[in-house]
């Protein structure tokens, strides 16, 4: 017990020292910069933080724009799974539907954002982008899982005359697991670096890409770090609650 303490001890540490050398490196670069408009200095962005979070917009658009992402990659995870399973039963859905996968991976997102402009609504726009960015990357995880499903245990299921929903349920589903837990994991860090670019350019009411395009318009680069920074916070928390959850869930 004491061994483990430690180490968390440590590593806690080791992380508090490279954040350390990290705003110190900032803070030079600010002071040598001396513009704030160029480069803040980590005290002015601290402050312009302090500021914005007591205010109850703050929370409103942070909110806002998780639900969005969170929605688009539920529906990408849950589409995603249920086109592996059809395109593994059928041949013909495979050969029908590969091509937009393969389409849908190929293509840069913006170029996506910017046709998905014309038909849907920009607050809608963010959920539909990341639900497209998580549908290949669910759909190939599932693919490898249930492709990798031992042979010999479903060729026993067919002898014995086992249920499908048994045979999905007690035999694909634990190969499917690992495959959808790194899924998911690649998957959210998609979804939420896309449905923001996808806010920054579709610009909807309480976004924090909307809050990112409305401050590099009015040079407002205090708000700029400030809300980056929330990004990539937020993005950690999200994929380390989503992995505990995930691993508790599939245990």
């Amino acid at each position: 017990m004491n061994k483990m303490h430690n180490k968390k001890a440590l590593s806690v540490l080791k992380g508090v020292a490279v954040a350390l050398f990290w705003l110190a490196v900032w803070w030079v670069l600010a002071l040598a910069v001396n513009k704030q408009l160029l480069l803040p200095s980590p005290l002015e962005v601290g402050e312009r933080f302090c500021a914005l979070i007591v205010q109850g917009e703050f929370w409103v658009i942070t909110v806002s724009s998780l639900l969005r992402v969170l929605a688009g990659f539920a529906l990408g995870m849950v589409v995603g799974l249920a086109m592996a399973i059809l395109m593994h039963k059928s041949k013909i859905i495979f050969a029908l539907f590969s091509p937009f996968i393969k389409a849908v991976r190929a293509t840069p997102v913006a170029s996506f954002i910017i046709l998905a402009l014309v038909w849907i609504t920009s607050g809608r726009l963010p959920v539909f982008i990341s639900f497209l960015m998580v549908l290949p990357v669910a759909w190939a995880n599932a693919t490898s899982g249930i492709e990798n499903t031992d042979k010999q245990l479903l060729e026993m299921a067919a002898i014995f005359k086992v249920k499908t929903w048994r045979v999905w349920v007690d035999i694909y589903w634990p190969s499917l697991r690992p495959y959808l837990l790194a899924a998911a994991t690649t998957g959210l860090g998609l979804a939420w670096k896309s449905g923001i670019t996808a806010e920054v350019i579709a610009s909807p009411k309480f976004a924090i890409g909307s809050e990112l395009q409305s401050a590099k318009v009015y040079l407002e680069t205090p708000d700029i770090f400030v809300w980056t920074i929330v990004v990539v916070f937020l993005s950690i928390v999200l994929e380390k609650l989503l992995l505990r959850l995930l691993r508790k869930g599939m245990s």
